[in-house]
């Protein structure tokens, strides 16, 4: 029962994985991008959310429903200001322009809020538990974490394929030269492309600011996590990524049962023998289709 209660508590903290991924994912299925800023990024969005729970009292799910559109406005204008201009230079101007903003942004994070860690506030929800048997006891939080993450891209993937906006993107992301001869704006496309991805990006930040502490270098681990769950689901595969955030969450998982230290090295472990016999991913399946 032990190694049962382990894999289910992978399973529910793979989750919180793809739903932390599910943004690197999409930018880089419409654009491309590798964003080192990710991490950072979603420490922002938790930030935030200390903010408005911990300080000013809001409520958590109300807190959400302010975080997630301030990260999609971040997404925007972040994409219209830097991101455009550094995709116009081609080659490693975007990588390193990532990596740029999320040096700065973490050195932010530090003047203003120092090296402390810090937690968001849910009261019992972050202890509360459903009995399955008598050994294994399954937490709400870590529940109502998987379903939004199904949710949520199960919603993108419908988005991406159902909606005219969704269909722009797909279409800028195969032939950018033809979608400009249609008459769309590429820039307007990724700017609104990187809005979706930062508003998961901040929804995944909450909960990660909920789940456990963090500080402004928390975001260098958040953002391994997220790569490694997206390498082993596939590139750009939304599903692929939360299969890749489940099977690197009961990899951890299974690996604190056997010990407690070796959790984060099973994973990585797993993700390198992925990387060796699949660099493709076990859903190598593109975002656009």
């Amino acid at each position: 029962m032990q190694w049962l209660n382990a894999v289910i508590q992978g399973v529910l903290l793979g989750g919180l994985y793809a739903l932390l991924a599910a943004g690197l994912s999409l930018m880089f299925g419409v654009m491309r991008i590798v964003n080192l800023a990710h991490g950072v990024l979603a420490m922002v969005a938790a930030y935030l959310g200390f903010i408005f729970v911990n300080n000013m009292g809001v409520p958590w799910y109300l807190a959400i429903l302010i975080v997630v559109p301030i990260m999609a406005l971040v997404g925007y204008a972040l994409q219209w200001g830097l991101f455009n201009r550094a995709l116009s230079k081609g080659g490693l101007a975007p990588l390193l322009v990532a990596f740029g903003l999320a040096v700065v942004l973490t050195q932010l994070l530090q003047e203003i809020f120092t090296a402390d860690n810090r937690r968001i506030q849910i009261g019992e929800l972050g202890t509360a538990s459903i009995q399955i048997t008598d050994s294994i006891y399954l937490g709400w939080f870590p529940i109502i974490t998987f379903i939004v993450a199904v949710l949520i891209i199960a919603g993108v993937q419908l988005f991406l394929n159902r909606t005219p906006l969704g269909r722009a993107m797909r279409a800028a992301s195969d032939d950018p030269d033809t979608v400009k001869l249609m008459g769309i704006d590429n820039r307007r496309v990724y700017a609104l492309s990187t809005a979706l991805a930062l508003a998961t990006v901040g929804l995944a930040g909450m909960f990660i600011g909920m789940k456990t502490q963090f500080s402004p270098t928390y975001g260098d681990l958040v953002l391994i996590f997220a790569f490694e769950a997206v390498i082993i689901g596939g590139l750009g595969s939304l599903w692929g990524t939360l299969a890749g955030g489940i099977v690197l969450g009961v990899a951890q998982a299974v690996g604190s049962q056997i010990n407690p230290s070796y959790g984060l090295l099973i994973g990585n472990l797993v993700f390198l023998a992925i990387l060796a016999f699949r660099p493709q991913g076990l859903f190598p399946k593109a975002v656009t289709t």
